[in-house]
């Protein structure tokens, strides 16, 4: 095992990389940026660095600046958590020539799957189900169109390059390819600097649902079951589940299987997950592989029992993995809801502030991997992820009723945060019968959201602000003030919890 780890990211996941590396007795060297000096995961290594400035291009996306410190307190190994470099073939390589092991695939590996084009050409070959569509980027609009009558209308065009929802648009008629053609082009190109697209077909209604795989170095691969992941906003996930409850006996060895075939298809190792779109009827399509541990993995790990970073740790220093898939088993149900910084009533803007006030739930079944406490600040540098809250219960009833309650109890002030939104998700019939897809909150949910003001009308909301405020400045207790002003106070923070 490694005798020292070098974690190249920030908050929740640097802290839950933190954890595992201590339990196994190796060094954690952390790195932060001018906005994190007092951050959690800076306090919590064995070793911190200052990186560079705030924003992401002067600190925790300095190439150079990462590998010339790994070398200098002689990291043996980098962990890239999510995001930043965890995908990135050019660093993935750097590291490898500067003889540090990437905590992760190869960036070969990384590099295939990163082209949503070559990635379809690999499944195709190697019989996984791909969505009807291009394997190629298409090169003009005419092209595309001929290839949408082909298939048929809706069809959605595609970076390429891309992830997250972004340079993606829908088009159903001819008269729209024109305009999003080149729209979807220019997003591409300021997204992920490459401008190459492809068209698939539109799957009306499907359910996102994706597998966890793993692969050592010596041939051998296990999933770890799949995850529910169609809750989502903007094409981005918020609340996740394992198992789903729609995928039944024989389509999760189906599914399972194809994703095995994925992983082996491109010699992959280490953590991964491949998702796809599955339709009404259990016919699911390959979607793209994401060659890195996913925020959601908790779940898998409260269903299955095996730690997905210790394992990822274990692999990457030269080890076969410790479980065969005989003893991959399904225990209860397992739901994470993520908590962000933003306001979900005014198309989730992000929240920006610091955090002045601060409760987290516990009790049976309740997992929080949280990134923040009091004082912390959330700025605009960074993704305004706070915390991911993971409930377990003995079934999906159970691990929903404990979700709900933990949502009850968390509190947070001094930014515009997402847990009342959650709540109301986590509360909805449809929620609770498993009847939702991947468009279930832009098109059946957000015009049901009754808003705060509505519920406290503005005068309260300003109340509450101004003694939270008031109370976080002058660092009084509440029995500085009169009797009434503590029952005010009382009634307008239980207001606000509501």
């Amino acid at each position: 095992m490694f005798n020292k780890v070098l974690i190249a990211n920030r908050g929740e996941i640097a802290l839950r990389i933190i954890r595992a590396c201590r339990e196994l007795g190796i060094t954690t060297a952390a790195i932060y940026s001018d906005a994190d000096k007092t951050a959690m995961h800076t306090k919590l290594a064995d070793e911190s660095y200052h990186i560079g400035a705030a924003p992401s291009s002067e600190s925790y996306l300095n190439q150079t600046k990462i590998i010339e410190l790994a070398l200098r307190i002689k990291a043996d190994a980098i962990h890239p958590g999510y995001g930043f470099f965890a995908e990135n073939a050019e660093f993935i390589s750097k590291v490898e020539k500067a003889g540090i092991v990437f905590i992760g695939p190869s960036s070969e590996s990384v590099k295939l799957m990163g082209s949503k084009t070559a990635a379809r050409q690999r499944m195709q070959k190697h019989n996984v189900p791909i969505v009807p569509g291009t394997t190629q980027p298409i090169k003009s609009s005419e092209e595309a169109m001929k290839i949408s009558e082909e298939i048929d209308y809706p069809v959605l065009l595609k970076a390429a390059a891309g992830g997250g929802g972004k340079g993606m648009r829908k088009i159903n008629s001819p008269a729209e390819f024109e305009s999003a053609f080149e729209a979807t082009k220019r997003e591409s190109l300021k997204a992920f600097a490459s401008d190459e697209i492809y068209l698939e077909k539109f799957i009306e209604k499907p359910k996102h649902i994706e597998v966890q795989i793993f692969g050592d170095k010596f041939g051998n691969y296990v999933h770890l079951n799949e995850r529910e992941c169609s809750i989502q906003r903007r094409h981005q996930k918020i609340i996740e589940e394992a198992p789903s409850s729609f995928v039944d006996v024989e389509t999760r060895e189906k599914i399972t299987q194809a994703a095995i075939d994925a992983a082996k298809a491109c010699s992959y190792f280490n953590a991964g997950t491949v998702e796809f779109l599955m339709n009404a009827e259990k016919k699911f399509y390959f979607l793209e592989m994401n060659t890195r541990l996913q925020v959601e993995h908790p779940v898998t790990e409260l269903t299955t029992g095996f730690d997905l970073v210790k394992e990822q740790l274990s692999i990457a220093a030269g080890e076969k993995l410790s479980f065969s898939q005989k003893e991959v088993k399904i225990n209860g149900h397992a739901i994470e809801c993520r908590i962000y910084a933003e306001d979900a009533e005014n198309n989730f803007m992000p929240s920006t502030g610091k955090i002045i006030h601060y409760v987290a739930p516990s009790g049976p079944g309740v997992r929080l991997d949280s990134g923040f406490e009091i004082g912390s600040d959330i700025s605009v540098y960074y993704d305004p992820l706070i915390s991911k809250l993971i409930c377990w219960g003995k079934d999906r009833t159970t691990a929903i009723e404990r979700m709900k309650r933990a949502l009850s109890e968390y509190h947070i002030a001094g930014l515009t945060t997402n847990i009342s939104f959650l709540k109301l998700i986590i509360e909805q019939k449809d929620f609770k019968d498993g009847k939702f897809d991947i468009n279930f909150l832009n098109e059946e949910f957000m015009s049901k959201i009754p808003t705060l003001q509505n519920k406290l009308g503005k005068e309260s909301l300003s109340e509450i602000a101004a003694i939270f405020s008031a109370i976080h400045k002058s660092k009084v207790s509440m029995n500085h003030f009169s009797s009434n002003h503590n029952e005010n106070i009382n009634r307008w923070m239980e207001q606000l919890y509501e």
